[in-house]
């Protein structure tokens, strides 16, 4: 587990092989585990361990460069520059290599800062991120169920109980796979979690699935992470489910705005949509509900930058989708429970073991 402000690396041996001399034997030695995680198909292992050595390299790296500073000497100031240069690219293109060899990093965003008010009297002691289902905490089911599906780096933001949540996954065995984002000091609502989390990811080209603490579902999300092309800056995953509030899509399926039916709002950034409810050429909009599972572009982060630090994902989506490549996916035999409120537990327990 990890901190978006990253803490204090733990101790390495770089600064000691170097010290005798060692140093082609240690980049041999960390290139052997590297692929022997590879062989045994542990790719996330390999993963994770790499980004253990980039951090130990990180803090080697200030190390030589406080030396270099400090020395007179010309011959130690040449050393010093060449073993920063080295260290600087050797674990970064080892990793690169094992990237290019598992594929696209598949990363995660779960939203478990909530108070869970609807929980009550349960979240009272503990987050619902902690609530258990069949006696599994519904963070636990979310992270192992994505790891099953390929997911290998997972952002957390935590507000409520927060402490009990950053050690639960200190514990757990999927802990290196995880980063928190602390929202500690004030809810953010789900776009301004996602923009707080954004130096949490170090991957800028592979989507980022979004997923609510309190949602089961039925989706296969190595299927869904294939819905996101290339050119999509994000996917938003509807269903014709019935609802009081509605997504409107194009036919191509591109977002183009917001309808609440029982009051008749509407919001879009085209001024034809909110004056008739119409497409351009007069047509009837498409409407799906949105299951609030989305994946998301970091290529959108820089739009983000106007936004004020709390604001809601679905008003950030609207504001831009005249500007951005915004579509729906229609999953006709979606299902989806809210786990956010009492009475859903024990239909919770049924969900999944109706839905392995």
């Amino acid at each position: 587990m990890d901190f978006c402000q990253r803490g204090k690396a733990n101790e390495t041996t770089l600064g000691e092989a170097e010290e005798y001399g060692m140093t082609n034997i240690y980049y041999q030695t960390m290139t052997n585990k590297a692929l022997y995680h590879l062989r045994e198909h542990r790719y996330l292992d390999a993963i994770a361990f790499i980004d253990k050595e980039i951090e130990h390299a990180r803090k080697h790296f200030f190390f030589v460069l406080h030396s270099l500073i400090r020395t007179s000497d010309a011959l130690r100031r040449r050393y010093l520059r060449s073993v920063i240069k080295e260290k600087s690219s050797f674990f970064f293109v080892l990793r690169s290599l094992i990237r290019t060899f598992v594929g696209r990093m598949k990363q995660a965003m779960i939203f478990a800062a909530g108070l869970g008010t609807r929980l009550k009297p349960l979240t009272d002691t503990m987050p619902k991120a902690l609530v258990p289902v069949n006696g599994v905490p519904l963070l636990d089911l979310i992270i192992r169920r994505l790891m099953t599906q390929g997911y290998e780096r997972f952002v957390v933001n935590v507000h409520h109980f927060a402490q009990m949540i950053i050690d639960h996954v200190a514990q757990q065995d999927y802990a290196p796979l995880v980063r928190i984002s602390d929202e500690s000091d004030m809810l953010l609502d789900t776009g301004g979690g996602l923009k707080k989390a954004a130096t949490c990811f170090d991957d800028e080209q592979s989507p980022i699935l979004i997923h609510n603490v309190d949602i089961l579902d039925n989706v296969c999300y190595d299927w869904f992470a294939r819905q996101h092309n290339d050119e999509d800056d994000a996917v938003l995953l509807v269903s014709e489910r019935k609802t009081k509030r509605y997504l409107l899509f194009d036919n191509a399926m591109r977002l183009m705005g917001w309808k609440n039916i029982e009051t008749g709002e509407i919001k879009s950034p085209y001024e034809y949509i909110r004056r008739t409810g119409l497409s351009q050429h007069g047509e009837p909009l498409n409407m799906y509900a949105f299951s609030g599972i989305h994946s998301f572009s970091p290529r959108l982060f820089r739009l983000m930058e106007r936004f004020p630090d709390k604001f809601s994902i679905i008003d950030f989506y609207l504001s831009i989708c005249h500007r951005a490549h915004i579509y729906g996916c229609v999953k006709s035999d979606l299902k989806v429970l809210d786990v956010g409120k009492l009475n859903a537990l024990d239909e919770a327990e049924k969900f999944l073991n109706n839905n392995k």
